[in-house]
């Protein structure tokens, strides 16, 4: 039998981030509440609500087996108080309907990778060692990180740098990679940093804040798992089956997420959606939500120098209204 110490080491590595500030925007209110929290992970935030909030149902979301086995035993106490749905969020709120009866109350979405796959998932995530080169979170995707550096040409590898992960020397370090792949196919995380490092300028290599890796791994895991896509995709199925006076919730750690869900939150926000050079609206919008948070949620000092995973952490959370009223037909003002 594994030694306790051992067991608990390896069920819990993330530390949920601004759990005051989520629990205070998610409070459900009295009776029973369906919370779906829509990236499991290792639990974390479905413990804190279960913990906290008796009347809770927990219906946990997670594309990696792995990581939901380790939920699991985490959760294991809260018996049927917790389901568990291993599938991409996308698909889970595009099926809602079929897949549990009663719409959700509260959903969060935790957005982002779990420490466990940097410290234990062996995927490639990290490149503080040499791990396979694949950073895919499920195992239906086809295509992984090392197809990726070795197939793509230096102009989509270039695209993928910058779109997704907004790096300055994108084209330099693609065409770094092609040459380094002639060589010998690119397999490894450890090797690809050392590539990436290699080739951006030295005051970069040596001065920057973070690893000259990071935002071409970013990217990397963003191409792999289609995430940004995926993400558009599930708030807008996530808003639709949510109940009138129900939250959503998102906690994103860079700008392309957080972009997403601003945009979609406004828009939700809004009492006409039509074109601005229409004199009068033709749409019939009808505002859809409240944003109650005017500027995204951060974690304070003390938080970011007790996780350090914190520091990009935003938090962003809108209540889905009933919408009662209409401008079609008006003048715009």
């Amino acid at each position: 039998m594994k030694d306790a110490c051992l067991i608990e080491k390896e069920m819990i590595h993330h530390r949920p981030v601004l759990q005051k500030e989520v629990l205070r925007l998610l409070e459900p209110g009295n009776g029973p509440t369906v919370f779906v929290d829509a990236t499991l992970g290792e639990g974390g935030y479905a413990e804190l609500f279960l913990e906290t909030f008796p009347g809770v149902v927990v219906l946990g979301v997670d594309r990696d087996i792995a990581i939901m086995e380790i939920s699991r035993k985490r959760l294991h106490r809260f018996g049927s108080r917790v389901h568990f749905f291993n599938m991409w969020f996308d698909h889970f709120f595009g099926e809602y309907s079929y897949l549990f009866a009663g719409r959700p109350d509260r959903i969060l979405f935790d957005l982002g990778i779990s420490r466990y796959h940097f410290e234990e998932g062996n995927r490639g995530f990290s490149f503080g060692r040499d791990e396979s080169l694949d950073m895919r979170l499920g195992p239906d995707i086809e295509v992984n990180a090392a197809d990726i550096i070795n197939t793509y040409s230096a102009d989509d590898l270039s695209r993928i740098f910058g779109q997704y992960g907004e790096e300055r020397y994108s084209y330099r370090i693609a065409r770094a990679i092609v040459r380094e792949r002639e060589k010998q196919p690119i397999t490894g995380s450890g090797r690809l940093a050392e590539i990436i490092r290699a080739a951006v300028p030295a005051r970069v290599r040596y001065g920057g804040r973070i690893h000259p890796a990071t935002r071409c791994f970013q990217a990397l895991r963003i191409e792999v798992n289609s995430e940004l896509v995926r993400l558009e995709s599930a708030i807008a199925d996530a808003f639709h089956v949510v109940k009138e006076g129900g939250r959503i919730g998102v906690i994103s750690y860079h700008s392309l997420e957080d972009r997403i869900v601003k945009h979609f939150f406004r828009n939700k926000n809004k009492d006409c959606t039509c074109p601005p050079e229409l004199p009068m609206c033709q749409c019939g919008g009808k505002r859809e939500c409240v944003i109650l948070t005017r500027k995204p949620v951060r974690p304070d000092e003390d938080e970011i120098r007790e996780n350090h995973a914190a520091r990009s952490a935003r938090l962003r959370v809108a209540e889905k209204i009933f919408p009662e009223r209409t401008s079609k037909g008006k003048e715009k003002r």
